[in-house]
C-alpha cells in the first residue's frame, strides 16, 4: 500500500515583501541589459521603412551608434529602468498574492489559474507602474530623432509632457498598453509557471525543489518566445497611440488598428518582432532567474 503524503506549499510562498524586492532587483537589472533592444524596437515601430533603413536590430544600432553617437541608444533607458524597477515589483506581488488565491489545496496552480493570475498582475502593474513610464520613454524616444529634440533627459521629459497636457499626458495609451501588458503577463507568467511545474514535478523525491539558474533561465527564455508573437500586435498599438503625432492621427486604439491595417497591411503590426524577441528572450531568462535567486538570499 503507497501513502500519499501532501505537503503544504504555504512555506514555498515568499512573503509579499518579498516578492516587492525581488521583483524590483530583476526587473531593474532586466531593463538596462536589454534596452538597446527595445529601443531598436520603439524606433523600429515609430519610423517608417523607407526612413529607417535595415530593419535588422543590430544593424540599426549600430547606424544609430554611428550617426547620432552611442548615448542616442540609451534615450529613455533611465525611464525604462525605474519603469521596469518598478511594475516588476508590482507584476511579482500581484502574481504571488493573487497565485496564493488561486492554488489548490496542494499549493498548484492550473494552466487556466496560472493565466489569470498573470492576467491579474499584468492589469495591476499596468495601470500602477507600466503606462506613465512607457508613455515618457516612447516619447524621448520619438522626440530623439527630430532636427530639434525638446526633452532633456527622465525628469525635464516629465515635466514638460505634464505641464502642457496634464497628468493625462502621461496615461496616453492607457487602454492598449492594459491589453498588451495584462496578455502579456498572463502569458508570460502563466507559462513560466505552468513550465516550472511541470520540470518539478519530474524530481519525484523533491517536487518543489527549486530549479537551477540554467534551468531557471532556459524557462523563463521559452515563456519570453511564446509571449512576443502572442503579443506583439497590442506592442504596436500601445507604441503608435504613445507617439507625439498620435493625437492628431488617431482618435482612439480601435481607429489606430484600422488605420494601422487598412494603411500598411497586417504585417505591420508585428514590426519590431525580432528586437522584441531578443530582449524578451534575454528578459525571461534574466529576469525570472534574478528573482529566484533574490528570494532564495532573502
Amino acid at each position: 500500500m503507497t501513502t500519499v503524503i501532501k505537503t503544504d506549499n504555504s512555506s514555498q510562498r515568499p512573503a509579499p515583501w518579498k516578492s516587492l524586492v525581488a521583483g524590483g532587483v530583476a526587473g531593474g537589472v532586466e531593463a538596462a541589459v536589454t534596452y538597446p533592444f527595445e529601443f531598436a524596437k520603439t524606433r523600429l515601430q515609430l519610423v517608417d521603412k523607407s526612413k529607417v533603413g535595415s530593419r535588422n536590430p543590430i544593424s540599426l544600432v549600430l547606424r544609430v551608434a554611428r550617426e547620432e553617437g552611442i548615448k542616442t541608444i540609451y534615450t529613455g533607458c533611465s525611464t525604462l529602468v525605474i519603469g521596469c524597477t518598478a511594475k516588476a515589483a508590482v507584476r511579482f506581488l500581484g502574481f504571488d498574492t493573487l497565485k496564493k488565491m488561486l492554488a489548490d489545496e496542494n499549493g498548484k496552480l492550473s494552466g487556466a489559474r496560472g493565466v489569470l493570475a498573470g492576467l491579474g498582475a499584468g492589469v495591476l502593474e499596468s495601470v500602477f507602474a507600466l503606462t506613465p513610464f512607457e508613455t515618457i520613454k516612447t516619447a524621448l524616444i520619438d522626440d530623439a530623432q527630430r532636427p530639434n529634440p525638446r526633452y532633456h533627459g527622465f525628469l525635464h521629459g516629465t515635466y514638460t509632457l505634464v505641464k502642457e497636457g496634464g497628468i493625462g499626458a502621461i496615461y496616453k495609451g492607457l487602454v492598449p498598453v492594459t491589453l498588451r501588458q495584462s496578455s502579456n503577463a498572463a502569458v508570460r507568467m502563466g507559462s513560466y509557471s505552468f513550465l516550472k511545474q511541470k520540470i518539478q514535478a519530474l524530481n519525484h523525491d523533491d517536487p518543489n525543489k527549486p530549479l537551477s539558474g540554467a534551468t531557471t533561465f532556459l524557462v523563463g527564455a521559452i515563456a519570453g518566445v511564446i509571449t512576443v508573437y502572442t503579443t506583439m500586435p497590442l506592442d504596436t498599438l500601445k507604441t503608435r497611440m504613445q507617439s507625439l503625432e498620435s493625437k492628431k492621427e488617431y482618435r482612439n486604439t480601435l481607429h489606430c488598428a484600422q488605420r494601422l491595417l487598412q494603411e500598411e497591411g497586417i504585417r505591420t503590426f508585428w514590426k519590431g518582432t525580432t528586437p522584441r524577441l531578443g530582449r524578451l528572450i534575454l528578459s525571461g531568462g534574466i529576469i525570472f532567474t534574478i528573482y529566484e535567486q533574490v528570494i532564495a538570499v532573502l
